[in-house]
């Protein structure tokens, strides 16, 4: 499994350390991070629990980084939330539990995380760890569809071309795959010129 670096994509804001981390100072950085944690920054302790996980200025130690990241998320860090979750769907470090995937999911989820939006849609339109929901799995989509995550946008079409979870509507189903389509997304250029058929052939929706 792959969880992302701190520097790869901020969510919250900026904590003592975080210049250095950026300029690969890692020594700078986990000093500056300590400290912040030792005061219960949930920011600075999953910036930690990246540091050992990667071994960024640190020898490698996933039951170290598993323990700042779950100190981080019981905090309330979404970003922290969604790594727990992501931890026990694969099964890294920890007992591999589709139910507190879930559960860590659902929560990052929602604090309006959209990646974790996506990831507890997917749990509820599978059935993983959740009793199967469609109409659950369609408002989690369209939660992230809205904050513009292509990949919900285009799921949020299928489910209203499909009728899962969500009345059909190809008027609906149309306009998220233009969505998608217009954030470069292949496949829902070729879905969104195929729904132009449907309608034409369709009765007005």
């Amino acid at each position: 499994m792959s969880l992302a670096a701190p520097a790869a994509r901020p969510a919250e804001p900026e904590v003592p350390g975080w210049q250095a981390y950026q300029r690969g100072d890692y020594a700078a950085a986990r000093r500056a991070f300590e400290a912040a944690a030792g005061q219960g920054n949930r920011v600075a302790l999953f910036n930690l629990g990246m540091m050992y996980w990667h071994g960024e200025g640190v020898a490698v130690d996933r039951a170290r980084a598993i323990d700042f990241i779950r100190r981080s998320a019981e905090l309330g860090s979404p970003r922290a939330q969604h790594a727990m979750g992501l931890l026990y769907e694969m099964g890294e470090g920890v007992p591999r539990s589709q139910r507190d995937a879930s559960v860590w999911f659902e929560k990052a989820a929602r604090q309006g995380y959209t990646d974790a939006q996506v990831s507890i849609a997917t749990q509820y339109y599978l059935g993983r760890g959740v009793k199967q929901d469609y109409a659950a799995a369609a408002r989690w989509y369209r939660e992230a569809a809205l904050a513009g995550d292509v990949g919900a946008q285009y799921l949020l079409a299928s489910l209203y071309e499909h009728g899962d979870g969500v009345t059909q509507d190809y008027t609906e189903a149309m306009h998220w795959y233009d969505r998608a389509a217009q954030q470069g997304d292949v496949a829902a250029v070729f879905k969104s010129r195929e729904m132009a058929q449907k309608m034409r052939g369709a009765p007005a929706r």
